[in-house]
């Protein structure tokens, strides 16, 4: 059985786990913090999601499968989540980076791709990071399990990758979770309130995050001062923030926007969830799986 985002949401031990997931991410940050501000929109999550899992599929016996530009492209413009522009340019900046190498004949059309060890690892650790935030909430054994069987990594991404860029309620998240997650390094920033929403306000509604010191935020993310104060300024406006009688050493981020924001996770862990279960599940019961090897019987 799978949790349903419903039953994730209303979990008691939800909102505790996610803001252990969100300091377990902040450290994977600090171990690449260039990769990780590559990726920390919700665009660039989509992308790279969609592109790991074209890299994973990849068939020597298809022609033109695996990652190219133009399967990027086909799953990423058909649910309008990039332009064709910036497909190429996410593809270049990887490549630039050399977070990604061209595998083959260079020469050769299109042109395939495959990612460097430092993606990889992060990707794998990400998956690690959500499987333990589930398991915490009914004690299950999902990061262990992959932990020991890495090979099902390459099948269970690819699954979520899939639906993932199929699911329109996590295509298109709630509007003020939207002015974090669709903006540059917006996701780091989100990590970084939920990761200090420890002690509720004294008024009930929201939870102290402390002074937010938006120059200090904006060098360790490496992102424009004034585009973070310009987030924040649109944060207050739209009810996500406030200072309680203009404390500047006290910012409180509104319980409704966390519940918000929590609401969306949980359709992503639904996905991860389901994506692990529907490829580990018959690993469990003993059946084949020949893309697995000797591991699908176990």
């Amino acid at each position: 059985m799978t949790l349903s985002a419903a039953e994730i949401l209303g979990h008691p031990q939800f909102v505790p786990a996610l803001r252990a997931y969100s300091t377990q991410l902040r450290g994977q940050f600090d171990q690449s913090p260039r990769l990780s501000r590559m990726l920390a929109s919700h665009q660039r999550w989509l992308l790279s999601q969609a592109a790991f899992a074209l890299q994973l599929e990849y068939d020597p016996l298809q022609p033109g499968s695996g990652l190219t530009t133009t399967n990027l492209r086909e799953i990423i413009t058909s649910n309008n989540a990039a332009s064709r522009n910036t497909v190429l340019n996410f593809l270049d900046q990887l490549l630039s980076y050399k977070f990604v190498r061209i595998v083959g004949d260079p020469n050769r059309r299109p042109k395939r791709y495959e990612a460097t060890e430092i993606p990889t690892r992060a990707m794998h650790q990400w998956l690690v990071t959500n499987l333990e935030l589930l398991d915490q909430l009914d004690g299950g054994d999902r990061a262990a399990t992959l932990t020991a069987q890495p090979e099902l990594f390459r099948l269970i991404q690819p699954q979520i990758a899939r639906r993932a860029c199929l699911n329109p309620s996590w295509l298109e998240p709630p509007s003020r979770v939207a002015l974090f997650l669709w903006t540059e390094a917006g996701g780091l920033v989100m990590d970084e309130l939920v990761r200090r929403a420890m002690d509720l306000a004294p008024d009930g509604e929201g939870y102290n995050i402390g002074r937010i010191d938006a120059r200090l935020m904006a060098e360790n993310f490496m992102i424009s001062r004034t585009h973070l104060q310009r987030l924040f300024r649109r944060a207050v406006e739209t009810g996500c923030l406030y200072w309680p009688d203009g404390d500047r050493n006290h910012c409180i981020l509104r319980r409704d926007f966390l519940d918000e924001y929590c609401g969306w996770q949980a359709i992503k862990f639904s996905i991860v969830d389901f994506a692990y279960e529907r490829i580990c599940g018959p690993v469990r019961l003993g059946k084949h799986d020949p893309r697995l090897g000797a591991v699908g019987g176990l």
